[in-house]
């Protein structure tokens, strides 16, 4: 169930007298570390017979308060919905958050959303998890008010990468894993394989042109990518037809000298049509070789179909 901050939070008929364990955060790319906090939320919220809900945001709240450094996303809004509603929680709700937003103190987020909206039985957060203006919202604060509005707290511990770093999951190390191309990487820390969304557009057809046609997907800039290079992966149609694909993501620089930003180009392996207009999904499943320039098309055609011979090897449907 998806519910929004304006709308009187109308979980049905009879629903108003129950109440609910709550979580609160940007919640990027649902990792791991979010998916052990909502698996806490859905075992607490069974032990009160409560509604178990996240409560996020409509947009990254950085890029309202600070829109000059503001992250990268992991995933547009429809993604996290979806990863969400795959952790079987009862309802995700969706706060506007804008200038007025960013100026609410937190003792009124916590009145309005929490107490007045969601009846908050108990509300669980990172330990080291900030909200409202200023960031004053944390957990010795949220302390103070639970007597007061009948609520408890229940900070947990970041969970650990597993391999070997010592730093917890979070959104920032996975957007540094795709940073240097570490696909594999940022699945083991994500839970689930890296995916971007967009609309495939008309290129320059060069790749047709050598026997390799591409879809080239238009993502939005708002979205993290990873490093420029050659990656296996899955893309699926807007019919839910999957194909493996090679995918490219640079500029191109046995054609370009100077081209201005990179493209995202997937040749779907045994695959012929046209794609054009479509909203498609690209998952990266392993990073195959960095973009480099070739002496000539003869070279790049060799070492094109060594690619899609790797992307078959490694990637399936």
């Amino acid at each position: 169930m998806i519910i929004v901050d304006d709308t009187s939070f109308d979980f049905g008929q009879g629903a108003k007298s129950r109440r609910s364990v709550v979580t609160i955060g940007a919640y990027d790319g649902v990792h791991r570390g979010h998916q052990a906090v909502i698996e806490q939320v859905r075992q607490q919220a069974q032990i009160f017979d409560a509604r178990s809900v996240v409560v996020t945001f409509d947009r990254h709240p950085a890029s309202i308060v600070r829109p000059e450094s503001a992250p990268l996303l992991l995933t547009d809004l429809d993604q996290k919905l979806e990863l969400l509603a795959n952790t079987g929680i009862d309802a995700t709700c969706i706060v506007k958050f804008d200038e007025a937003s960013s100026r609410e103190e937190p003792s009124d987020f916590v009145r309005r959303v929490l107490v007045d909206g969601l009846s908050a039985k108990r509300i669980i957060i990172g330990e080291d998890f900030h909200f409202g203006h200023k960031r004053g919202g944390n957990v010795a604060m949220l302390r103070e008010l639970g007597p007061k509005f009948d609520f408890d707290v229940s900070p947990i511990e970041l969970i650990s990468r597993g391999d070997g770093v010592d730093e917890p999951v979070s959104s920032t190390a996975i957007r540094r894993a795709l940073a240097g191309g570490q696909v594999e990487l940022a699945t083991q820390l994500l839970g689930h394989n890296f995916e971007v969304r967009g609309v495939v557009v008309q290129g320059d057809q060069r790749g047709r042109t050598i026997g390799f046609p591409t879809a080239n997907i238009e993502v939005p800039r708002a979205i993290c990518i990873p490093a420029d290079g050659v990656y296996a992966g899955v893309l699926t149609r807007a019919n839910n037809a999957k194909h493996v694909c090679a995918i490219n993501l640079g500029r191109r620089p046995t054609f370009y000298e100077h081209a201005d930003h990179s493209m995202l180009e997937a040749h779907l392996l045994d695959f012929s049509g046209d794609l054009y207009g479509e909203k498609v999904k690209v998952l990266f499943t392993h990073f195959l070789r960095g973009e480099r320039k070739f002496e000539n098309i003869d070279a790049l055609k060799m070492q094109l179909k060594h690619d899609i011979e790797q992307t078959r090897a490694v990637s399936t449907v």
